[in-house]
């Protein structure tokens, strides 16, 4: 079990890798500022219980633009440690299904707590909007579900 706990997190990280680069080159090809939601989110979900992201100005603005990522980054190699638990089940799905899965997965696991916290509301977006947040998290799942299959370990 801790064996495909470690792998689904290596695989989670390959596959967050993958996202972000579908992200930065999404934001390469057309010209789109990077979101500021993962900031908005660490700063919600920290004042919340009362412990605000501290310093004033630039200097908590840095910090949240620092954890904004760092939130992404932890959120993908968790769901990957969690793909790695289920990973022979995974396994037995074909590859193409097994992605989607993940990259469905993915996609809830991180829009579903900005959309309770109100950042969020995919029923406003547009289809460019939904590509923008659809193709990187395929790119998440192919890429995670390749290192959950490859030999080793």
């Amino acid at each position: 079990m801790f064996a495909n706990l470690v792998r689904g997190a290596v695989a989670g990280a390959a596959g967050t890798t993958a996202l972000n680069a579908a992200t930065y080159l999404d934001m390469a090809l057309r010209a789109r500022p990077a979101s500021e939601t993962p900031q908005h989110a660490v700063d919600e979900i920290a004042r919340r219980p009362g412990h605000p992201v501290p310093g004033d100005g630039d200097a908590r603005q840095n910090r949240l633009d620092g954890l904004g990522p760092l939130g992404g980054i932890a959120t993908g190699v968790g769901f990957g440690a969690a793909a790695g638990l289920v990973r022979p089940l995974l396994l037995r799905l074909p590859a193409g299904l097994g992605a989607l899965a993940l990259a469905a997965a993915a996609m809830a696991g991180a829009d579903g707590p900005l959309v309770r916290l109100g950042l969020i509301d995919p029923r406003t977006w547009s289809a460019a909007d939904w590509l923008s947040d659809i193709v990187p998290h395929l790119a998440y799942g192919v890429v995670t579900r390749v290192a959950l299959a490859a030999p080793g370990g």
